[in-house]
């Protein structure tokens, strides 16, 4: 029986990595067809002659995307609008999540009871797009117009992180607290330098989430700013796209790189970041969820 036990064990372990690294190689094709496709020759492009490796290497496409200015200048705009995005996003639900976590809360109930049901029913986009709508006209009524400001401001929350931190709050020990207010702690102090402490692998996670929410961002953007030096760098790669595709503007292209080559070039360059900051985080993904998902 032992035996049997055993075998059956490998068998299931071989399947699993099988499918495992199968899945893996799915996930990284892609990205490895986005860098080939990036640098190689016009014909090789067009044609579908790329299919894993580059053919006809050249870097023209990223020489291309490097002196435009706008690129840099949508690059930079993501940039901000993530950092203050996440920042507000973070400051807005870590203290909606920590008093959400206090029984002693008026109306907590009520309260949880209508976050929880805006994960079950949706309003849906019009009253969404209003919702920003509003926020657009608070800013204008103060001299803000057309200003990356308008994303920051109007994603600030979401439900899901909310009750993610909200549990893990709840997962801190009473007596620790406790604790705390005795030696004098002030609900201030008790929520940053007791509960932040205790719950970062959760808080990192979040905030990986709602990076990746503001680096990713496209829609809202596209549709609330006009004026193309607040476009983030999502927005630029869609109207690329939309420019490579018009005929009457590729008329007479004659490069030696196509203009895919461009395209695959700035997705190459808009998740460089994503990767470089992904492995310092992801220690506490996994803890981080665990820990915010299950509520005792």
């Amino acid at each position: 029986m032992k035996r049997k036990l055993e075998i059956s064990e490998l068998i299931f372990k071989i399947i699993s990595y099988t499918l495992l690294t199968m899945f893996a190689l799915c996930c990284l094709y892609p990205f490895v067809y986005a860098i080939s496709a990036s640098i190689s020759g016009s014909h090789a492009v067009e044609y579908g002659q790329v299919v894993l490796f580059p053919k006809d290497i050249q870097f023209d496409a990223f020489k291309r995307m490097f002196n435009d200015n706008m690129f840099w200048n949508s690059y930079s705009n993501t940039l901000f609008i993530t950092l203050y995005g996440t920042l507000w996003c973070m400051l807005s639900s870590i203290l909606g999540a920590y008093a959400l976590s206090k029984r002693r809360l008026l109306f907590r109930t009520t309260f949880n009871f209508f976050l929880v049901f805006t994960m079950w029913f949706s309003a849906g986009i019009v009253p969404q797009y209003l919702n920003y709508l509003a926020t657009q006209k608070v800013f204008n009524a103060i001299g803000i117009v057309d200003d990356k400001w308008l994303v920051v401001i109007a994603m600030g929350m979401a439900a899901m992180n909310i009750i993610l931190l909200r549990n893990a709050f709840e997962g801190v020990p009473s007596e620790v607290e406790e604790a705390a207010i005795v030696d004098g702690a002030t609900e201030v102090q008790v929520l940053t330098n007791v509960f932040i402490p205790m719950c970062k692998s959760t808080i990192a996670t979040v905030a990986l989430f709602f990076g990746i929410s503001r680096w990713n961002g496209y829609f809202w953007a596209r549709q609330m700013i006009s004026n193309s030096n607040e476009h983030p760098l999502q927005v630029y790669i869609r109207l690329k796209l939309e420019q490579f595709t018009d005929p009457e503007q590729m008329a007479g292209w004659n490069e030696v790189y196509s203009s895919d080559s461009v395209i695959y070039a700035l997705i190459v360059c808009s998740i460089i970041p994503i990767l470089i900051i992904y492995p310092f985080i992801q220690k506490y993904f996994a803890k981080g969820t665990n820990v915010g998902g299950v509520k005792e």
